[in-house]
C-alpha cells in the first residue's frame, strides 16, 4: 500500500473520530495514537498553543520537550509563519530544538482555528527524508477534520 493510500485509509477514521467530539485533547490523543500505530513514526504528537509558547500536548513515543517559545524550533517556526515546515534533516534546520538525538527528518502542522494557530502536530521519524508533499497535504486535512 502506498503512502497515499495509507492516509486515504485513515482520513475516514480521523472524521469519525472527530465527528461529535468536542474535546481536543481527546481528539489529539486519538490522532497521535492513530498516525503513531500506521506509520511507525519515531515520536508523534500535538503541541497546544498556551500564551506565548507551546506546551506539550497528547502524544506517542519517547519523552519530549515540555515547553516550545514562539518562533523557536520547528514547531515554533511553523506557529509563527502559519505553514507547514517540512525538515528531511533537522541537522540543517537553524535553530532545531533537539529533544531527542534520535530525530532526523521532521514535519509540524499548524492546526488553524478562525485564523489563529491553535496547535501544531509534530512528527518526527530517526531516518532522513521521512517527509515530503504526500505527508503535508494530508496531514493538513487531518488537523483541519480535528477543528
Amino acid at each position: 500500500m502506498t503512502k497515499e493510500e495509507r492516509y486515504g485509509h485513515l482520513l475516514p477514521q480521523v472524521a469519525a473520530l472527530c465527528d461529535g467530539e468536542s474535546d481536543m485533547v481527546a481528539k489529539m490523543a486519538n490522532v497521535s495514537a492513530l498516525l503513531h500505530t500506521e506509520f511507525g513514526f519515531w515520536w508523534t504528537g500535538f503541541y497546544r498553543v498556551r500564551g506565548e509558547e507551546l506546551l506539550l500536548g497528547p502524544f506517542q513515543g519517547p519523552l519530549a520537550c515540555v515547553h516550545i517559545g514562539f518562533g523557536k524550533g520547528v514547531c515554533g517556526t511553523a506557529w509563527k509563519e502559519h505553514r507547514t515546515v517540512v525538515v528531511p534533516d533537522v541537522e540543517q534546520f537553524p535553530g532545531h530544538i533537539a529533544c531527542s538525538s534520535e530525530s532526523r527528518s521532521e514535519i509540524v502542522v499548524p492546526m488553524i482555528k478562525e485564523g489563529e494557530v491553535v496547535a501544531v502536530l509534530d512528527i518526527d521519524s530517526r531516518d532522513l527524508n521521512t517527509f515530503d508533499e504526500v505527508d503535508a497535504r494530508n496531514l493538513e486535512q487531518m488537523v483541519a477534520l480535528m477543528v
